[in-house]
């Protein structure tokens, strides 16, 4: 048997395996995203549930706070202490809402990590069709032309990914202002 006869099972098996292989890892990596996405999505709203809840009690709170200062039973400085601690609340509690946002970009930010995956694996997949194209005895030279048509191929599909995820992500919920990133 000739080196050229050896040659294709060769590189068939290297694509093949690259394929299986590659395919095999891009799965259990978009599980992983799909499972941090669930946990993501849970843990931010028990936060928004918890932050609500904090702010209705001590808006409970201040009514109380504010049923003894019209009383006039607490002190002007007192008072003016109160109402600086309530402005700091109030601020703090917003900040701590607002900064919930996060969900929503690392959301997009999985999102089109998972179209990332979508597209290596659609790459993979082309590299596993080519590899069933190469015949056993075939001559180096027709290879040679099937894998550089495949290359062309693997340029083209990565061009069309990167434009297709070539986007800013938004912030998308909560109106308290707008944060892009990239």
């Amino acid at each position: 048997m000739s080196k050229k006869k050896l040659l294709g099972p060769h590189v068939k098996q290297l694509l093949s395996g690259v394929s299986d292989h590659g395919n095999a890892h891009l799965l259990e990596v978009e599980t992983d995203l799909a499972q941090t996405t669930i946990l993501l999505g849970e843990a931010i709203e028990k936060l928004g549930v918890s932050f609500l809840a904090l702010h209705t009690a001590i808006s409970r709170e201040q009514e109380e706070i504010n049923l003894i200062i019209t009383s006039g039973v607490a002190s002007e400085g007192s008072v003016d202490r109160l109402k600086s601690i309530q402005q700091d609340i109030s601020s703090h509690i917003n900040a701590a809402v607002t900064s919930l946002q996060f969900q929503d970009l690392t959301s997009q930010l999985i999102s089109r990590t998972l179209q990332r995956c979508v597209g290596l694996r659609e790459v993979l997949s082309t590299l596993g069709l080519v590899s069933a194209d190469i015949p056993h005895d075939g001559e180096t030279g027709d290879i040679a032309v099937l894998l550089k048509e495949t290359t062309i191929r693997l340029e083209k599909q990565s061009v069309e990914l990167k434009d297709l995820l070539r986007k800013a992500v938004h912030q998308k919920h909560l109106d308290s202002g707008d944060i892009e990133l990239f």
